[in-house]
């Protein structure tokens, strides 16, 4: 009996050390997507109240788990029984991320050329009750969506890495990843967005550091904010683009290959060759982004004038 428990104490002591080199492997690999997910979701919090910043970030933490809740079970069985759809999935996803940042791209330009536009968009301090709640209903249904698509390339991306794993280590694996990388990116989204009630808090102690460095939070924060805006557009572009182009492997290939020659030139090759493959995947996003909105468009049009 007790070398029977033994045996089962060191097979389990065998399974949990598998399954901690592939969660590291897996969340090596999901590094660039953590980065990104984090920019796209700390704008979400962006012309909302002070005191509401917190719970909106509370409600899409929750909508997060709730999309890995989904995407853990549907990436296991697709994986099982039909391997094949995991590429069309993700490719159907990074063509909606790139059609959601030309349109932000597109209202973004609207309000440019039109600036009565943005006289008419309340501040958080205006709005009514109800005009803040479906406001702040409307970024929250947005996060969600977008961040169900980056958490299924998360899912994507440690699944490839566990493929060869038993099934209940996948199962752990793909549940420690999920959880993880939720309760990290939105643990430092929430940081990130209070870092103006840091300031605040620094700015009136007695000590002359503290005040000083409370005073430069304040100054750099909304800089910060408006960067991880850019940074979030930016990032749909990257991923989503990133996605088409591993899907496509002509593409894929040829982008493989003008990394491999940019090695070859002197002086720039060494910046050129990193950078490329990003520039590439933006590129693509954009355009492919930008036929979904025209096409999206047109029909829309068509449709009115019937």
């Amino acid at each position: 009996m007790a070398a029977s428990l033994l045996t089962l104490l060191d097979d389990i002591a065998a399974l949990m050390d598998d399954v901690s080199v592939m969660t590291k492997v897996a969340a090596k690999k999901t590094t660039g997507v953590l980065g990104d997910d984090l920019a796209l979701n700390a704008q979400q919090v962006t012309g909302v109240r002070a005191d509401r910043e917190l719970p909106i970030v509370w409600a899409v933490c929750k909508g997060s788990l709730l999309n890995k809740l989904m995407l853990v079970p549907a990436a296991l069985v697709i994986s099982a029984f039909a391997p094949w759809l995991v590429t069309p999935l993700l490719m159907l996803g990074g063509a909606y991320l790139s059609y959601e940042g030309v349109e932000k791209l597109a209202h973004a330009w609207h309000r440019y050329r039109h600036p009565g536009a943005r006289k008419k968009e309340a501040a958080p301090t205006e709005r009514s009750a109800e005009e803040q709640a479906a406001f702040e209903k409307q970024r929250i249904k947005g996060a969600v969506r977008t961040d169900f698509i980056l958490s299924a390339e998360i899912i994507a991306i440690t699944l490839g890495t566990v493929a060869e794993a038993a099934f209940m280590q996948q199962v752990m694996v793909l549940s420690i990843i999920a959880v993880a990388m939720t309760l990290g990116v939105y643990g430092l989204v929430a940081a990130i967005v209070k870092l103006d009630d840091l300031g605040l808090y620094l700015s009136r102690r007695s000590a002359a550091m503290a005040r000083k460095a409370g005073r430069g939070i304040l100054w750099a924060a909304p800089w910060l904010m408006k960067f991880l805006s850019i940074a979030g557009t930016a990032a749909m572009f990257m991923v989503g683009g990133g996605i088409l182009t591993h899907g496509i492997p002509v593409l894929h290939h040829a982008v493989q290959a003008l990394t491999l020659a940019e090695g070859d030139i002197p002086g720039v090759g060494v910046i050129l060759q990193p950078i490329t493959p990003t520039l590439i995947n933006m590129v693509v996003g954009l355009v492919l982004g930008g036929m979904i909105l025209g096409a999206v468009t047109l029909v829309k049009k068509m449709r009115g004038a019937h």
